[in-house]
């Protein structure tokens, strides 16, 4: 497949942006901080400047920022697990999608991760984790059912390969801090919605409304640093894939398939679903939901059986 780079440079290049993500997002939030603050506090009313004010809100910025990456970060398994409505899938109940993991791992000299199933007729899987404790592949019953053991080895390859690429932890940090903005644009929102604002006065109104513009600018920015991490790793890990089962047409198979079954009722969070093998977000479901369609984080599902296919 052309453009495939290899493992190695794959995994130093994620570490890299992972670091350059834990440095970038708490700029961003500290930048979006001072912005409101240029914007709202007329400077003539207080003896200091605004780079003062600013620089005093910078610790409890820093610090707020830090709980919630550091709840999100030990949470995340259980939060995923919530949100995707995925239960532990026990050996004895598929001996069959274990052997297939076991087996690639072997393979690959990979630790054998957890194996989750979604109990959804849909056909997708998806990956995630952040170290070796917390490792999972996430199946649903659907494509558990579906999928001949070549097709099914080539999807679990290919989230295999999320993991030994390192893209799962990349993708889990940036959805933490990403959540950051959404969750304050969305309190802003139905702050506004329901009037909360025009109720205080109309300082306070005008405060919400230019706190909502630099949430919305500001959770823009955001989804570009993902889309510029996201699309590249599937097309990654269909290589990866192709390489480590050595049959990238079961691959492209199972691409086909997915294709026309793959959206999993029930989950809860469009940051999980774009986890999922294949995901479109549904427009209809927000305006944040359609913010994100703009900004895709998978490629077309065409174009990658296309690639397969002339591997």
């Amino acid at each position: 497949m052309a453009g495939y780079i290899g493992i190695q440079t794959q995994i130093r290049r994620n570490n890299t942006r992972s670091v350059l993500l834990l440095i970038g997002f708490p700029l961003l939030i500290l930048a979006s901080v001072y912005a409101f603050l240029y914007l709202t506090i007329p400077q003539d009313e207080y003896n200091v400047s605004i780079n003062e004010l600013f620089a005093s809100t910078i610790p409890g910025v820093l610090i707020a920022v830090a709980i919630w990456f550091v709840i999100a970060f030990f949470f995340h398994s259980r939060m995923i697990q919530g949100a995707a409505g995925s239960k532990p899938l026990e050996r004895k109940e598929n001996m069959r999608v274990y052997n297939l993991v076991e087996n690639l791992c072997i393979s690959k000299g990979m630790k054998m991760p957890k194996v989750n199933i979604i109990e959804d007729p849909a056909f997708n899987a998806f990956a995630s984790g952040i170290n070796e404790k917390t490792y999972t592949v996430t199946l649903t019953r659907g494509i558990i059912e579906a999928l001949t053991d070549e097709e099914l080895e080539g999807v679990i390859a290919h989230e295999l390969m999320h993991i030994r690429n390192k893209d799962v932890r990349l993708l889990i940090i940036s959805i933490i801090f990403v959540g950051i903005f959404s969750f304050v644009a969305q309190i802003l929102f139905r702050n506004m919605l329901f009037g909360g604002a025009r109720r205080r006065g109309k300082n306070d109104g005008r405060a919400v409304l230019i706190a909502m513009a630099i949430a919305f600018v500001a959770y823009l920015l955001s989804m570009l640093f993902r889309f510029a991490i996201s699309r590249k790793r599937e097309y990654m890990a269909d290589s990866g894939a192709a390489e480590m089962t050595r049959n990238p047409l079961a691959l492209a198979s199972a691409l086909r398939k997915i294709a026309g079954n793959y959206q999993v009722k029930g989950v809860k969070s469009d940051d999980v679903a774009e986890l999922f093998i294949e995901n479109r977000p549904d427009k209809s479901s927000g305006i944040l939901s359609a913010i994100s369609g703009l900004f895709a984080t998978h490629p077309p599902i065409e174009k990658r059986i296309e690639i397969l296919e002339n591997f």
